[in-house]
Formats: structure tokens, C-alpha cells, sequence
């Protein structure tokens, strides 16, 4: 049996599923052995992990900011949420996974993979061909999929909707590519261009799915035929609701629940003592509006706290061979959502009177 250890808490809560002997032995993830899994499996730690910063740093002002609690991809255990948001939980990570495999091969940091040089050659456009070496996203959508969709062992919708946003986020790999260009000719000239494609930053992926995450879309499924019990029903009822919707989109069933309120139970803390922004430099509009979504909206105040930081400062280097710094306070004002004080009734009648 592999062992556990390789992993962090982490991913460890997304991942433990897939890496049993027996997972491992029915899926037959890797033809040539352990050496070659260990390989892999250090890739797709690094990609779950990427995917997991992408989503806080997506979310970091949102009500839902990427709890741990929604990092469970699988269904195991009866975990069984298909909002929104765990929507782009499932592409956000199925998206790292397969980046981080793409530029591992292309790299040359995995055994028997390398650059995707297949149309190397060919005329790809009006004064250009194909060449040089671009990412192999073919190696990394295909590896990606045998680990993360092996998560998913449910037969009904809720299964399938996550399987869906597995594949769009592997999707939106491939749709925010870039082709990459270096001229030929006398005197740089630039008569013919041989080009590539190759991975955008990770940021733009996430930005993309974010994107998709905020237009996602509810499937309707036929309930009648889903309570009749049969699973051919079942199937067709499935099949029927996916049949108008395209690969890329993010799809889910159930409506969010209010993040403005703790729920012990589905592991959500609520938005009171969260941080949220009102002054700073470069802030984008929803980042200003951050104090009257988490505060306000929800029934909160905004507190103002003021803490005294030191650092070092003043440095000099001092021959030979030590650097002298001195101890520099700064005082930083940071806002945070409170609960509003109650007032006293009998306060208001004394004031009154």
C-alpha cells in the first residue's frame, strides 16, 4: 500500500480516497509501476495545493472564502454538496492538477513525457508554422483525469455535476493557453514565425473560472424520475438535464446556503470577526466594497483596530561583514466585522425623557 505520509492534511482531505491498494489496484492508474506513481503523485499534490491557494486568494473577500470544510471533493461519507461554490472547488482543483502535470512534462522533470511537438511543422496560420515546444496539455488532461475524476465513485447526479466542472476546469487549461511566437527571416525581418503554445499563469486560470463561477448554472433534473428509484430512469433523467449544457460552463444543484451565519455543521464560520478593506492603494471595486458585504449585509458593524507592528528597518551594511538595522514601529489600522451592541430599551426612554 502507498503511503498516506505523502501528502499534506491538506490535500490529504481531498485526496485520501484515491490512494488505497484497493483504489490503486482498480483503477490501474499507472501502468509502470510505483517509481513512476510517487512521480505523478508529487505533481498532483503540488496541483491540489495550487488549486486550493487559487480559490482563497479568489474568494479572500467573498462571504464564502474557501473553507477547509470545502475541500472534501469526493462524495464518500455522504459529503454530497453541489452549490455554486463547490462547484468551482472541483474545476479550480481538477485545473492545478492538470497545470502542474502540463509544466512538469514540458519541463522534463517527468520520465517519458516532454514537449507536445506533434504538429511541429505544419502551416498553422498566415505567415506562421508550428514549431518549438509546446505544453503538453494532451499528457496532463489525461493523467489529471485518471487521478481526480477516480475521486468521484457515485452513480447518481451529484456525481455526474462534479465529474462536469472536473472537465471544465481541465478545459479552461486549454482555453487560456497562448500561443507564443520568435520571427525568421534576413534582418529579423519576421517573413515566417514559428510558434507554440503554451501555459498561461495559473492567476488567469483562476480568474477565468472565476468568471464562470459567477454565471454558473442550475440544472434542473425531472424529480419525478428521479424518485421512481430505477437507474436507467435515473440515467435518462441525467442525461436529459446535461444535454443542454456546454462542457465549459459550471454547473450545480443546490442553492447556497447564508454565509453571513455560522453553521457548526456544514463547517462555515460566518462572516463576523472576518477582515475587510475600506482604504488602501490599487483596490479594486470589490475589494472597497468588501466592509458593507461581509458587515453590513449581514447585520455587522465594522470595527476599527489599530496594532503596532516592528520591523526591521534603516539597514547598513557595516565592513566587514554585518548588517545593522534598527527597530522600527508602525502603527496599521485593519476592519473587521463585529456584532452590533443591543440597545437598552430603558437607555432610550431615560434619553428621551
Amino acid at each position: 500500500m502507498v503511503s498516506l505520509q505523502l501528502f499534506t492534511p491538506l490535500v490529504l482531505c481531498a485526496y485520501c480516497n484515491v490512494f488505497s491498494a484497493s483504489a490503486w489496484s482498480v483503477n490501474n492508474f499507472l501502468m509502470t509501476g510505483p517509481k513512476a506513481f510517487l512521480a505523478y503523485s508529487s505533481s498532483v499534490q503540488l496541483g491540489a495545493q495550487s488549486g486550493i491557494a487559487e480559490c482563497k486568494h479568489q474568494f479572500a473577500w467573498d462571504r464564502w472564502n474557501c473553507p477547509e470544510s470545502a475541500l472534501q471533493l469526493s462524495t464518500h461519507n455522504g459529503l454530497r454538496s453541489a452549490t455554486r461554490e463547490t462547484s468551482f472547488v472541483h474545476a479550480i482543483s481538477s485545473a492545478g492538477v492538470m497545470y502542474t502535470l502540463t509544466r512538469n512534462c514540458s519541463m522534463g522533470d517527468l520520465d517519458n513525457c516532454g514537449c507536445d511537438d506533434s504538429r511541429n511543422g505544419k502551416i498553422g496560420g498566415r505567415g506562421w508554422i508550428w514549431g518549438g515546444c509546446s505544453d503538453n496539455v494532451d499528457f496532463g488532461e489525461r493523467i489529471s483525469k485518471q487521478y481526480v475524476d477516480a475521486l468521484e465513485t457515485g452513480q447518481d447526479s451529484r456525481a455526474a455535476v462534479n465529474l462536469h466542472n472536473n472537465e471544465a476546469g481541465r478545459m479552461a487549461v486549454k482555453a487560456t493557453m497562448k500561443r507564443i511566437c520568435k520571427c525568421h527571416g534576413m534582418s529579423e525581418s519576421c517573413s515566417v514565425q514559428t510558434c507554440w503554445l503554451q501555459l498561461s499563469e495559473f492567476r488567469e486560470i483562476g480568474n477565468y473560472l472565476k468568471l464562470k463561477h459567477d454565471h454558473a448554472q442550475k440544472l434542473e433534473m425531472d424529480k419525478r424520475r428521479m424518485r421512481a428509484g430505477n437507474s436507467a430512469d435515473n440515467r435518462g433523467a441525467i442525461a436529459e438535464a446535461f444535454s443542454t449544457t456546454a462542457r465549459t460552463e459550471l454547473i450545480y444543484l443546490e442553492d447556497s446556503p447564508d454565509y453571513c451565519v455560522k453553521n457548526a455543521s456544514l463547517g462555515f464560520l460566518g462572516t463576523e470577526g472576518r477582515e475587510c478593506l475600506q482604504n488602501g492603494d490599487n483596490l479594486s471595486q470589490w475589494e472597497k466594497r468588501s466592509c458593507r458585504r461581509l458587515c453590513h449585509e449581514c447585520g455587522l458593524k465594522v470595527e476599527e483596530r489599530r496594532t503596532e507592528i516592528i520591523s526591521s528597518c534603516n539597514c547598513k551594511f557595516q565592513w566587514c561583514c554585518t548588517v545593522n538595522c534598527e527597530q522600527c514601529t508602525q502603527v496599521v489600522t485593519k476592519h473587521y466585522c463585529s456584532r452590533r451592541e443591543r440597545s437598552n430599551p430603558h437607555n432610550k426612554r431615560r434619553r428621551h425623557h
